[in-house]
């Protein structure tokens, strides 16, 4: 099977994803190049006919290198025609079923800019943010494949001059450009999971974007964090990138922890992936976020996540939290990169601060490979709708 050397979805990805055709049954495929591999037919395997990655994740790491070994040698030779379609001939569909989903807060960067912004007369950083991965818990019923239009939610706001809140639609709709992580094997109930076991219980990672409504979350978040703010929408991209393909984008975390993390967050060689997004607004890329800034690493927030003695489970999403660099084009939020609406963008000659409905956001992702060629992620789309 013939791939262009420099496509972003060459033998060294594969991500995964779940499609149909025709208005037939979903099902399990690998991108490769420009064309989908229909997995049940080219692997003669009837497991890869499920509407679901789950029941493959769940089948652990040992089957994932089995399963990405033989299909770097099936592409190699000879693919027949009947288990390969072109990419934009079908429909892509939620991957994996989500069981639980948890967002982190793991870029300082970001979370200090949040903090400037929503506490200008405090220290940026709270006291726990560099001894523990903060997150908060969603709601997977609220995860939607890339494509899905997002309804502008209401709820209550109050502004800092109000009397008394008020219930609307939001005015500060908002973007968070992530990555998830999904995990493939869980664990029972009271087994943590520590740093260096992450390769066997992640299975891949997607890009994410957890839409935000900055007012309903202003005034809710204190003192339990975000709920109606974040649980209306997230959004997730169709390919899901194995871990197994990311070896190459793994990098050192920039600098060290201080003060060192608690021994159940240390790991042997801590690491960070090189993986840049591109946001587009309208069609405009206004910033492009890098992971390898985070703080704490996906390793670190898995461990976090189960060190209380929550299970994990297969079909699991736990996401990085907003991706944003030192500097200001480097910021995945709309609150960031208009300075909480004090410093409009100029958006295909319009100036903007937050989402209008009819919006368009579009999210991209790569990831350095061993080859020097860019590994990607595909994309994650999503429109905005007036309220109702």
């Amino acid at each position: 099977m013939i791939v262009p050397a420099d496509s972003p979805f060459g033998p060294e990805n594969l991500p995964y994803g779940v499609f149909s055709t025709g208005g037939g049954s979903p099902r399990i495929g690998v991108r490769v190049g420009e064309q989908v591999l229909d997995l049940s037919v080219a692997l003669g395997d009837a497991g890869f006919a499920e509407p679901s990655l789950n029941a493959f994740m769940a089948q652990g790491y040992d089957r994932w290198v089995d399963v990405r070994g033989r299909i770097q040698e099936l592409i190699a030779g000879d693919v027949p025609a009947e288990a390969l379609h072109a990419v934009g001939e079908v429909t892509l569909h939620l991957p994996f079923e989500v069981a639980d989903y948890v967002d982190f807060y793991a870029s300082e960067h970001h979370a200090s800019n949040v903090g400037r912004l929503f506490r200008p007369d405090a220290e940026p950083l709270l006291p726990n943010w560099k001894h523990l991965p903060v997150g908060y818990h969603g709601r997977a019923g609220t995860v939607y494949p890339s494509g899905t239009d997002v309804v502008r939610p209401s709820g209550q706001r109050k502004g800092p001059d109000g009397p008394a809140p008020v219930f609307g639609p939001s005015t500060r709709l908002d973007i968070e450009a992530e990555l998830g992580f999904v995990v493939g094997t869980g664990t029972p109930a009271n087994t943590p999971v520590s740093p260096d076991e992450f390769p066997r219980h992640v299975f891949g990672a997607v890009l994410l974007n957890d839409w935000s409504a900055r007012d309903i979350q202003a005034w809710e978040y204190v003192p339990l964090g975000p709920n109606l703010g974040k649980s209306f929408a997230t959004s997730v991209s169709p390919w899901v990138v194995p871990i197994l393909a990311l070896a190459e984008a793994r990098i050192p975390l920039p600098g060290q922890h201080d003060p060192e993390p608690l021994p159940y967050l240390r790991e042997s060689r801590p690491w960070g992936l090189d993986i840049e997004l591109a946001v587009r607004w309208n069609g405009q890329q206004v910033a492009r976020p890098p992971y390898r800034e985070m703080y704490w690493s996906p390793a670190q927030m898995l461990a976090h996540l189960t060190v209380n003695g929550a299970s994990a489970r297969t079909g699991d999403l736990y996401g990085s939290g907003t991706i944003s660099g030192p500097e200001p084009a480097e910021r995945g939020s709309f609150l960031e990169l208009s300075w909480g609406g004090r410093d409009p963008l100029t958006v295909n000659g319009e100036s903007r601060t937050f989402l209008q409905d009819g919006d368009e956001v579009v999210v991209e992702g790569t990831a350095t490979t061993g080859s020097g060629t860019k590994l990607g992620f595909g994309e994650v789309r999503g429109r905005i709708l007036p309220a109702r």
